[in-house]
């Protein structure tokens, strides 16, 4: 259960209508009526009765809407705490192997634009309180938040014709059975294999081979030109990848809340 169910329970609680509701919250009718559909799922009872003029509440809706209206209340009153008194709170994100220095970035511009006091420290690899990565890379025991979708691309060395070109290829890397059918007999015989797609496209650059690799990792290597993948569509989620129990620190739990409602808001727009 999460603040988007929660706002979106109490708007039509007290709108007694979808439509009221959905305007309240800048929500689409169909966007509205599936959050309180997830809502109910979780919960395993129904909240509201359709009628032929809005929505009647049920007792369990009755029950929920003094406990929702708690939890609320404490999660706005974290969320001023951070955003309104100027007390820094620290977090740490460890950051894997294949994400893009842009990516880097942009993460920290979304967390800092979410919790303005935030104090971010970027640790090398599987550490901190939570990790930036893919959703590939997600442990079975964790939670992934997405937030960019980037497309894989042809990096090939700048000057270079891609079709006289051997692949270098990354065996024990989560894409690489998905990648096969594009690289086809060719795959049989690379000019050599990398552990990470950064690791591959040191090799590019150095004018070994061609790799496919996510656009903006790849745009990130000296002497690399890019092409778009011919027949053949592939892209990736990056986001944050975090256990259940690391929400029992404030400062991420607030985090993870914050971006999530700020994508749903995006989405519901779109």
């Amino acid at each position: 259960m999460d603040g988007r169910q929660l706002k979106a329970f109490i708007a039509v609680f007290e709108a007694r209508n979808i439509t009221g509701a959905a305007r309240r919250l800048h929500l689409s009718q169909p966007a509205l009526s599936g959050t309180i559909k997830s809502l109910e799922d979780l919960l395993g009872t129904q909240l509201f009765l359709r009628e032929a003029r809005g929505v009647a509440v049920t007792e369990a809706a009755r029950i929920l809407y003094p406990q929702a209206r708690r939890i609320l209340s404490q999660t706005d009153s974290m969320t001023r705490q951070f955003r309104q008194s100027g007390h820094v709170s620290g977090i740490d994100i460890g950051v894997e192997a294949d994400i893009a220095a842009q990516d880097v970035a942009r993460f920290v511009v979304l967390a800092r634009s979410a919790v303005p006091a935030l104090f971010v420290s970027l640790l090398d690899g599987c550490k901190g309180d939570a990790r930036l990565s893919t959703e590939d890379a997600r442990c079975e025991d964790e939670l992934f938040l997405p937030l960019f979708i980037e497309p894989y691309v042809l990096a090939i060395p700048e000057g270079r014709d891609a079709d006289a070109l051997p692949w270098i290829v990354c065996p024990t890397h989560p894409t690489h059975q998905r990648l096969l059918p594009y690289y086809g007999a060719a795959a049989g015989a690379p000019a050599a294999h990398a552990e990470t797609l950064g690791l591959a496209l040191n090799l590019v650059s150095a004018g070994l081979g061609a790799c496919v690799a996510p656009e903006s990792l790849a745009r990130g290597h000296a002497g690399i030109a890019v092409q778009p993948i011919d027949g053949f569509e592939m892209s990736r989620r990056v986001g944050l990848c975090y256990a259940v129990q690391a929400l029992d620190k404030p400062v991420l739990a607030t985090l993870v809340e914050q971006l999530r409602a700020d994508a749903s808001a995006v989405s519901a727009m779109v």
